[in-house]
């Protein structure tokens, strides 16, 4: 008899988040009126799911049910724009765990970087329209838009100087090199600029975050990073996979991510949080990227975003009728749309459950669609 546990996860309330759209997706009601920023599934030790592990109505972490799971599973809520942040790879998260374990930091310290030995790449995947920033732009194009600046403080000759040399790491160590006096005046030269003196250099999309993030963050020379990384929307259904060293951030937008399950995040700026550039600037790639969108086949039943790392995929899954889930792993799910049975429980739309490895194929029926985290055998994990 298969046997499937329904989950009760945890929601971060992190200031970037949504008092809509998580609450709204969920069927809570935010009687606090606080932003829902991030429903956790999995078994990290910093927001455990729980289940019902027999009749008797206890609650214990599902750990006590999967074992020890390698991907964290989320809903992300961005109704105001992450930091700008990037993610160690496995050596780098392993040497800075360590070394922040022997200087004696605690795991909860505002200042703590490396809050476990894991790597971080992960993949989004659009429920509703995602704006994000990800990967270096080439040179040649920063160099376009920095030259907007150079009347304004000659130290933008000088980041020229860098990109022309093809130095993407000396044009990012000197952004940081501004003083605060320099980047008030920048501020407000961009808050009083008009859009039309500005299109020659940079697009109008550009234009409009440089100036939303000068008005949030006025004193971040981090500004700019809509004129050093690619800017894209994903639309519903789409994905993007970011491997460990690439700086991003998501801007706006819900969706689901998938990564290994780690909580290690470097962030560079766009944010009242602890910031470590040099511990940044290890462990970034410093080469021009851009995340490819994965587009779902919309004539099949499911769609495997794949990716090339063996602790995660993520499947999305939508049908009228009766199916099996196409995974052979333990697995978490939620249902995004309509409601399902499985194994004679019935799911609406928000609710998730865990499907053990031990099972035989899980039969799912209803008219529904859901997102399926589960482990990818397929791929070796890119791991350097």
């Amino acid at each position: 008899m298969n046997k499937i546990y329904r989950l009760k996860n945890q929601v971060k309330h992190y200031d970037w988040g949504s008092k809509k759209m998580l609450p709204d997706f969920l069927n809570v009601q935010n009687t606090e009126d606080k932003p829902y920023a991030e429903l956790w599934m999995g078994t990290h030790n910093e927001a455990p799911s729980q289940v019902y592990k027999d009749s008797d109505d206890k609650l214990v972490n599902l750990k006590e049910i999967s074992g020890e799971l390698p991907f964290l599973f989320k809903l992300l809520a961005v109704e105001k724009p992450l930091s700008i942040q990037a993610h160690p790879n496995k050596t780098q998260a392993e040497e800075g765990f360590k070394k922040e374990e022997k200087d004696g930091i605690n795991i909860n310290a505002p200042k703590r970087n490396y809050k476990d030995s894991n790597h971080k790449p992960e993949i989004i995947c659009a429920i509703t329209p995602i704006t994000l920033m990800g990967g270096f732009r080439e040179p040649d194009e920063i160099i376009k838009s920095m030259e907007l600046f150079v009347s304004l403080d000659n130290h933008f000759t000088k980041l020229i100087n860098e990109l022309e040399n093809k130095n993407i790491s000396g044009f990012f160590r000197l952004l940081f090199n501004f003083s605060k006096t320099q980047i008030e005046n920048i501020c407000s030269f961009i808050n009083n600029a008009d859009e039309n003196d500005t299109k020659d250099f940079i697009s109008g999309e550009q234009w409009k975050l440089i100036k939303r993030f000068a008005s949030i963050y006025p004193h971040d020379i981090a500004i700019f990073s809509p004129l050093y990384l690619n800017i894209i929307t994903l639309q519903s259904g789409q994905a993007i996979f970011i491997p460990a060293g690439v700086l991003h951030a998501y801007l706006s937008g819900f969706g689901a991510e998938l990564m290994t399950s780690s909580d290690n995040v470097l962030r560079g700026g766009l944010t009242p949080k602890h910031i470590d550039i040099c511990e940044l600037m290890n462990i970034l790639v410093f080469e021009p990227f851009i995340p490819q969108i994965i587009n779902p086949k919309t004539n099949e039943i499911s769609f495997n975003y794949s990716t090339p790392c063996k602790e995660f995929l993520l499947t999305s899954l939508k049908t009228n009728g009766e199916t099996i889930l196409p995974v052979n792993s333990p697995a978490i799910c939620i249902v995004t749309e309509g409601e399902l049975k499985a194994a004679g429980v019935l799911f609406n739309k928000g609710e998730s459950f865990f499907i053990p490895k031990e099972n035989d194929p899980v039969v799912l029926s209803g008219n529904f669609s859901l997102f399926a985290a589960s482990i990818d055998n397929t791929y070796p994990c890119e791991s350097a």
